[in-house]
């Protein structure tokens, strides 16, 4: 995946480069396999707003007033749903997968294969978003990229937190010749305690969650049939 673009110069007159490189960032790390590019997104985004303004300006009698408010909000809205959505969605498929990942990739290097051996060992066997970027990073070394390099680009194309602070600890592992099962079976641990966490997070958030259905349902009705046969009588 490309990582830099040739910047158009139209987008330049109208974008700044820090909110090009923003949004190319943030492109990059929705995966290898993200099809649009960030100049496709920023024309689209930007012809679709202007189509937005024109049809407000057009069809609503006070267009003049909507128009410029709801072509904003489409603007922030169109970035939201296409980048920030998927994204979040990203980070938590990331982190799901992280723990099988790295549990498979510890049993490989517990065979006394080395990082970059049991790196495609795990790759071929596990099947998942996780793993399909390890494989592109595995690819790029085809072209004359080392390990770490490849591993250090992958990183960009990873919003995970946790996922890339596990590939920073492989990477420095490797680099100062410490024990690579040792800092495996830390983060691993590290991710059963997190995954646990987060249970006991959703759990917890169970009882609020009943009482806002009960707020908002049930207690209308019992207020309707207690209230009910008053209503009726008072109707009648």
């Amino acid at each position: 995946m490309k990582t830099e673009e040739k910047n158009p110069g139209m987008l330049a007159k109208i974008y700044r480069d820090k909110d090009i490189q923003k949004i190319q960032d943030k492109m990059n790390m929705l995966g290898s396999f993200q099809k649009m590019d960030t100049y496709t997104f920023l024309n689209i985004r930007l012809i679709s707003s202007i189509v937005v303004f024109l049809l407000l300006l057009y069809f609503f009698q006070y267009g003049y007033l909507l128009a410029p408010f709801l072509t904003i909000l489409y603007y922030y809205l169109f970035t939201y749903t296409y980048i920030d959505v998927p994204l979040k969605k990203r980070v938590k498929q990331l982190d799901h997968d992280a723990l099988y990942f790295f549990e498979i990739l510890t049993l490989t290097l517990e065979s006394g294969r080395d990082l970059e051996h049991s790196l495609e060992v795990t790759v071929e066997n596990v099947d998942n978003e996780l793993s399909r970027e390890f494989k592109q990073a595995l690819y790029e070394m085809k072209f004359g990229k080392s390990l770490i390099e490849s591993l250090e680009d992958m990183k960009k194309r990873i919003p995970s937190e946790t996922v890339n602070n596990i590939v920073l600890n492989m990477t420095q592992t490797s680099v100062f010749g410490n024990s690579i099962l040792e800092t495996m079976y830390h983060q691993i641990d590290f991710l059963r305690d997190k995954q646990i966490l987060e249970i006991r997070g959703a759990i917890n958030k169970i009882p609020n969650k009943v009482s806002i259905i009960s707020v908002v349902f049930v207690v209308p009705l019992i207020l309707l049939m207690i209230l009910g046969p008053f209503i009726i009588n008072l109707l009648s």
